[in-house]
């Protein structure tokens, strides 16, 4: 692949909706412009995108995939986002480091969740809009009233520039309105028609376009005001305009099935997207300060690292885009990161899993770097140039699952593949319990662990299974007891004797409450040590079902001793034996973690979610509008029912709720739960 400047570089997202037809429109046109022989299909395994084998085994994108396109001399990078709410990943990795993004909302399906938080998070990080109507040549498809989904949830930016002729329900053309001509599709071939009678959709489409672009110049609105034409150079220019300053989201439509509409798509692309060196400049930090970043191949180098891969056999490879400079093979670079010196492997122009080496890439230009010591986020750049540039806001882990090893001893091996996995997905956590004494794995949904288990299976060799996380539960007291513990004992030569009275009571600490208040010497000062030595340990398991005891003050105040059998043991085992016995009289309970939940769900389903919180046992604090349609409710729940939580908000949401769970304190568990609690942590002590 040749290189490419900046002016002639389009850094193009395509995100979406999951099965709305991404990856089949970047095949078509893949296909379209001959840089493939053949037109992969979805069905068939055989997209240059979804080249991952779990993509290819479940029939959809995964992962973030890269896959450059050359049409009338430019080079259109496209960053093929999964759709599947599980794999947000991609799609925040794609927006970063894309100039512009391209929504495909499907015409049957319409506007749907995974459009609209796709155009949200394009807004939120300042990227031009687009949108694709794709699935134009099925039975149901509807451009219209996609297009009327689309003014009313996006407003009056969106534009159509290209829309279908359709006669019985069938596609017979589509229509280029700048150009004003009308095109028909023959086994992928495109041949310029009579204009068809739009009837009275016309004179408003013009309209529309037209108002759109006079505003986006004062002479322009001087002459629409006038009455004038506009020239196509006109139209063109102010679209242009208007999509780079977001006042203008046009819309497309075609068909990738049938290879119709490709070119008026890739034409707007080259002439109406902008070109990398017209990206809104990145901004960075330098010395304290915020310094905004031209994108100019002559400046010093500066580059992002926004995606991993992490590979048992090839090693990691990083996924670059250059943000100012060039790079080569020598090039010196600082991590900024870490300030560490950074060496560059080889350079590599990707498409899907295709690789071909570069000698350097240009500002503007994306490409991946194998074995490279830098982590996704990282900043890259010049010694004389230390910027370091904003990170990427990746969504937080949400469902947990403990994971067990089906062979013995791989344990260490699981942490081993873990970490290579945790390089090339930030929103996977993976850390080690110590108090369930459980390796507990988290991400954004049950497919998403799934495939992250999949992949430990695949690449690192190691077979696991995933079981609900064990409940942290802690036991406390609810009165004051006075107990003794007394242990004698006499074998040949020196018996064992230590006798105590211990009154133990509830308090506010997390941690055991020791003191004493004896008189009289009745046990010795040097065996005080051992007293709370011992009840230390015994904290550790409570009376009721072996979890750890909190808020309990333990106040020695009596006993007795002998002056040659006692010793720091039998101290030590007196303090046991009172604990027992006092902890089973002083009316002990069970308490269960409580988190703080904020959940963000649609206005229309709040009531629905405050059932299910107290179906839950959960508690609703309050409710507040976010806007957009959006409530926020505040409340507290068990942690022990919110193991499957993010897959209730995501189904009864249909994707567009979110939340945040936090632990927050521990309460006491009802009694009629008890019961249950303790037969199942009798059952995992038996099995240990």
């Amino acid at each position: 692949m040749r290189q490419y400047e900046a002016n002639d570089i389009r850094n193009v997202a395509v995100a979406g909706h999951g099965s709305s037809g991404k990856t089949s429109l970047i095949e078509a046109l893949l296909y379209r412009t001959g840089a493939t022989d053949r037109l992969g299909k979805i069905a068939d395994g055989n997209t240059v995108s979804d080249y991952d084998p779990e993509e290819v085994k479940r029939k959809a994108s995964l992962n973030l995939s890269i896959v450059p396109v050359e049409y009338n001399n430019v080079k259109i990078n496209f960053l093929d986002a999964p759709g599947l709410f599980d794999f947000a990943l991609g799609q925040a990795e794609a927006i970063r480091a894309a100039g512009s993004v391209l929504i495909v909302v499907s015409g049957k399906s319409g506007v749907t969740v995974g459009a609209k938080k796709a155009y949200k998070a394009a807004v939120k990080a300042g990227k031009p809009r687009a949108f694709f109507v794709s699935k134009m040549d099925s039975d149901h498809a509807d451009f219209y009233k996609v297009l009327e989904q689309l003014k009313t949830e996006f407003g009056p930016s969106v534009c159509p520039l290209v829309v279908p002729y359709v006669e019985d329900h069938k596609v017979k053309c589509y229509i280029d309105l700048i150009g004003m001509k009308a095109y028909s599709y023959e086994s992928g071939h495109r041949a310029e028609i009579v204009m068809p009678d739009l009837g009275h959709r016309e004179e408003g489409l013009i309209n529309a376009i037209s108002e759109a672009v006079a505003e986006t110049d004062e002479e322009l609105m001087d002459k629409y005001f006038s009455g004038e034409q506009f020239t196509m150079l006109e139209m063109i220019r102010g679209i242009h305009k208007g999509v780079r300053d977001g006042s203008i989201t046009p819309v497309f439509c075609g068909s990738a099935a049938n290879l119709e509409g490709l070119s008026l798509l890739g034409g707007a692309i080259v002439s109406m997207f902008p070109s990398a060196a017209e990206e809104i400049p990145e901004e960075g930090e330098m010395d304290g300060d915020v310094v905004e970043i031209p994108c100019n191949a002559e400046d010093p180098a500066v580059a992002y690292v926004f995606k991993t891969i992490a590979d048992p056999f090839v090693g990691k490879l990083s996924y670059v885009k250059v943000v100012a400079g060039k790079l080569t093979a020598d090039t010196e670079l600082v991590n900024m990161t870490t300030g560490q010196p950074e060496k560059l492997g080889k350079l590599l122009y990707v498409r899907g899993k295709k690789q071909e080496e570069a000698k350097e890439v240009l500002a503007g230009d994306i490409c991946a770097v194998s074995k490279l010591g830098a982590n996704t986020c990282d900043t890259l750049c010049a010694p004389s140039r230390k910027v370091e540039l904003a990170k990427i806001e990746f969504p937080a882990p949400c469902y947990s699952m403990a994971v067990k090893p089906v062979g013995k001893g791989d344990e260490g091996k699981i942490s081993q593949g873990m970490s290579r996995l945790l390089e090339e997905d930030p929103t996977l956590s993976f850390v080690l319990n110590t108090e369930t004494k459980e390796q507990v794995l988290s991400g954004l949904g049950e497919q998403h662990l799934d495939v992250t288990i999949a992949k430990l299976k695949n690449k690192f060799g190691v077979d696991v299974k995933l079981e609900k996380p064990t409940v942290a539960y802690r036991e406390t007291i609810r009165k004051k007891v006075k107990v003794q513990g007394k242990h004698k004992k006499q074998s040949g030569g020196h018996g064992q004797y230590g006798d105590v009275w211990i009154e133990f009571e509830p308090c506010d600490s997390e941690e055991l409450v020791f003191a004493e208040n004896v008189f009289g010497g009745a046990v010795p000062r040097n065996f005080f040590p051992a007293v709370e030595k011992g009840l230390q340990d015994c904290v550790k398991k409570g009376v009721l079902a072996g979890y750890p005891v909190v808020g309990l003050k333990a106040t020695l105040v009596d006993g007795s001793y002998h002056p040659v059998d006692s010793s720091e043991m039998a101290f030590k085992t007196a303090a046991s034996l009172a604990y027992k016995a006092g902890l089973q009289e002083a009316s002990p309970i069970i308490l269960e973690p409580i988190g703080s939940l904020k959940v963000q769900v649609p206005d229309d389903t709040t009531g629905d979610m405050m059932g299910e919180l107290n179906k839950r046992r959960g508690r609703v604090l309050g409710m507040n509008s976010i806007g957009e349609g959006m409530t926020e409710i505040e409340a507290e729940a068990p942690m022990s029912e919110m193991q499957d939580f993010a897959t209730l908000v995501r189904q009864m949401t249909q994707g567009s709720g979110s939340f945040t769970l936090e632990f927050s304190r521990y309460d006491p568990l009802p009694s009629n739960l008890e019961a249950a609690v303790i037969a199942n942590s009798k059952r995992l002590t038996s099995e240990a």
